[in-house]
């Protein structure tokens, strides 16, 4: 089950909702589980689910490093998700995407915490994508576009700040309702 999941983890950057699906496989794998898996309903599922993404055609754009790209993010509770995408004749495509659950440690964060980690994971994830280019990074969290102007006593915000400023970006706002894909994918 490892060696599937290690080799399914390598592609997962392709896969929505990689996360979501793995989750019963990845449970299933802890420390302290029994070594042989129970195949029960949900595993049997998540395998065969995951095996479809992987082995069907992904609805991804190869990167046009003419054009800007647009970064999306979202944060709640207990994970983070990422959409990397950029405009093809007028629509929005997918390059890549991201989602991670939330340590324990950083479960505890501030809202404003938790989102700015958001960005500051996806611009490390995707540095191959972004570093040296101009793009913009949409989010559902207005006070992030404030980060580069306040004075905080916040040091972990203001650490991160710096971090982000080595990178050309413009933060633009949206609507909850409008960052779905993020939203969905933090959801892990």
């Amino acid at each position: 089950m490892r060696s599937f999941l290690g080799l399914a983890s390598f592609y997962r950057r392709y896969v929505p909702h990689f996360s979501t699906i793995s989750s019963p496989l990845t449970d299933a794998t802890r420390k302290g589980m029994p070594k042989i898996i129970n195949w029960e309903e949900a595993r049997l599922k998540a395998f065969e689910n995951l095996k479809a993404a992987l082995t069907s055609k992904p609805v991804l754009k190869l990167p046009d490093f003419e054009k800007p790209f647009i970064l999306s993010t979202d944060a709640i509770d207990t994970g983070l998700g990422a959409i990397l995408t950029h405009d093809h004749d007028g629509e929005k495509f997918p390059v890549v995407y991201l989602s991670r659950k939330l340590l324990p440690r950083e479960q505890r964060y501030s809202v404003v915490e938790k989102e700015c980690l958001a960005h500051v994971w996806a611009m490390k994830s995707l540095n191959t994508y972004l570093w040296g280019r101009e793009f913009v990074i949409e989010t559902d969290h207005a006070p992030l576009l404030y980060l580069n102007r306040a004075r905080s006593e916040n040091g972990k915000l203001m650490r991160w700040s710096l971090l982000l400023s080595q990178n050309r970006f413009q933060l633009r706002s949206v609507k909850g309702r409008d960052n779905h894909g993020p939203d969905f994918l933090s959801r892990t």
